[in-house]
């Protein structure tokens, strides 16, 4: 049989994405990375918000934020899925079919030209990398099944041959794009109180890793040193950056607020309140997106000051809260 399908029953076609990804969720989209394990886990039943307290230790590294993402050994450690880097020592396809036939998954790099899903952006229109899941795979339709931001898609035809480089000639300047295989074969299906207490365990280690500084004020300042020469620079050179700096800050403190929330249903009612201050960054991130585009636009002056200060009074309220409640003692 040409078609492969790791996860039968798993269609395009009526699929429904996780509530990280839905009209609720400040930031629909996050980074590719960390979308496509919110929605592989929820298509594998099992629950993504316990993954994710690595997001309360993101930082602002001066030219960007932490591009946020779970760890491999997180992954395994929660739901026993096992995450390894593909050798790409042959054509990807290749690596497709012996492996999606082996029950396993590909996570890889791949040009979003060719993936449908980004009509309107960036499909046919510019070449962007970005992280896709290959769950499914028909070779004689040509026709490839994968978990992409916010859902699960499919692709055809002329898409399937460009991305995997079908009937291309040998080019010794194309590199292989990062890879990696995804194992199922051990997964771990906790009942939800286990798997809320090993999520409240990771809050405690990375907490430990939150900044030492509050990463919103050095934002703010360097917002303010930056906005002349975004505004010189134009809308293209506006979107790039503000994917890299507002786009993660925003979207690492809304799933941030979404795990506490969901912490705060397994007898940690507290986690509430510093949700609610994580809220105010997702938000005011939101509404800085936008304030800065229509500024860069018009190149009109931007006073973003309160807007700053309102999300650095968060991030220290809220950290002052979670150090509170991680002191407790029994907790």
């Amino acid at each position: 049989m040409s078609r492969i399908d790791v996860l039968p029953g798993l269609a395009a076609n009526g699929y429904q994405r996780h509530r990280l990804h839905g009209e609720e969720a400040v930031w629909t989209e996050k980074n590719c990375y960390g979308d496509i394990w919110i929605e592989l886990l929820h298509a594998l039943g099992q629950e993504p918000l316990a993954m994710l307290p690595f997001t309360v230790a993101v930082d602002f590294e001066d030219d960007q934020w932490t591009f946020f993402k779970p760890s491999h050994e997180e992954l395994y450690e929660l739901y026993g899925v096992d995450v390894q880097e593909l050798t790409v020592w042959r054509p990807l396809i290749d690596h497709a079919v012996e492996h999606l036939s082996a029950g396993k998954l590909i996570s890889t790099e791949a040009d979003a030209f060719w993936l449908p899903d980004t009509a309107g952006t960036d499909y046919r229109n510019k070449h962007t990398k970005t992280t896709i899941v290959l769950a499914s795979l028909d070779l004689r339709a040509r026709r490839l099944g994968y978990f992409h931001n916010a859902g699960y898609f499919e692709l055809a035809d002329e898409d399937f041959a460009q991305l995997f480089r079908i009937g291309a000639d040998p080019d010794p300047a194309f590199l292989p794009l990062f890879a990696e295989l995804v194992r199922i074969d051990k997964i771990r299906r906790r009942p939800p109180a286990e798997l809320a207490t090993c999520s409240f365990e990771l809050l405690r280690r990375h907490f430990e890793r939150r900044p030492g500084t509050n990463p919103l004020r050095r934002f703010g300042e360097r917002f303010a040193r930056d906005l002349p020469e975004l505004q010189a620079s134009g809308l293209l050179h506006y979107h790039a950056w503000a994917f890299a700096t507002i786009r993660q800050a925003g979207a690492a403190f809304d799933l941030a607020a979404a795990n506490l929330r969901w912490q705060a249903g397994f007898g940690h009612a507290d986690l509430a309140a510093v949700a609610d201050c994580f809220d105010i960054i997702a938000q005011g991130n939101k509404a800085l997106i936008l304030k800065g585009a229509r500024a860069v636009n018009s190149g009109r002056p931007l006073d973003a000051v309160p807007l700053f200060s309102e999300m650095e009074q968060a991030w220290d309220r809220g950290m002052n809260l979670l150090a509170d409640g991680l002191s407790r003692p029994g907790l």
